[in-house]
């Protein structure tokens, strides 16, 4: 049995209603869940950008990809390994103001986790973090332990983006496939 993987699945479409549902119940009806998915347009206007993140196998996300294709509305869809990304995810962070000033200067977890302060009163501090999985996560876990009091945790609230990824190629690679099409289309007389 192969072992399973993080792939990452982007998908360029229209925007079309209801495409979303579509596209998740082909995850679903393979018995995969989603990890995360964030949809913004793309830098080719008019198009969309799904980017999907999926534990599987190969053999799996190769037919994944190939029924995603065959939707009308599905410009082209591709997946790919972390190797092959830049990637990053956000995370928003609500701490209760007391119990990290409780901790002392707050300068030391800005430095060490490069967070950025948001929003602050007397009773919440907003943190933000930029980064990969494991470290927004490792943040999360270092102020759940550093703000607890008994059974009551100082981390009030924690939400993480989807992930959101460009290919280490020049363009997107819906621009090649798009300029081949063109040029053929050209080509006949």
């Amino acid at each position: 049995m192969e072992t399973t993987t993080l792939y990452t699945v982007t998908i360029f479409s229209e925007n079309t209603v209801g495409l979303l549902n579509q596209v998740t119940i082909i995850f679903t009806r393979r018995g995969l869940n989603i990890e995360t998915l964030s949809v913004s347009p793309s830098a080719i206007e008019g198009i969309h950008k799904f980017t999907i993140t999926v534990f599987t196998d190969r053999e799996t996300i190769v037919k994944v990809v190939k029924q995603i294709d065959k939707r009308v509305d599905i410009i082209k869809s591709y997946f790919n390994t972390d190797d092959d990304l830049v990637y990053q995810e956000i995370a928003l962070y609500k701490i209760s103001t007391p119990k990290l000033m409780a901790l002392g200067t707050i300068e030391d977890l800005v430095r060490r986790y490069n967070v950025r302060i948001l929003d602050m009163t007397e009773v919440w501090i907003v943190l933000e973090k930029t980064g990969h999985h494991n470290e927004t996560q490792d943040l999360f876990e270092e102020l759940k332990r550093r703000t607890a009091d008994g059974d009551k945790n100082g981390v009030l609230q924690f939400i993480r983006s989807g992930r959101i990824a460009i290919t280490k190629g020049k363009v997107e690679r819906l621009s090649d496939m798009l300029a081949a099409m063109e040029e053929k289309i050209n080509r006949k007389p």
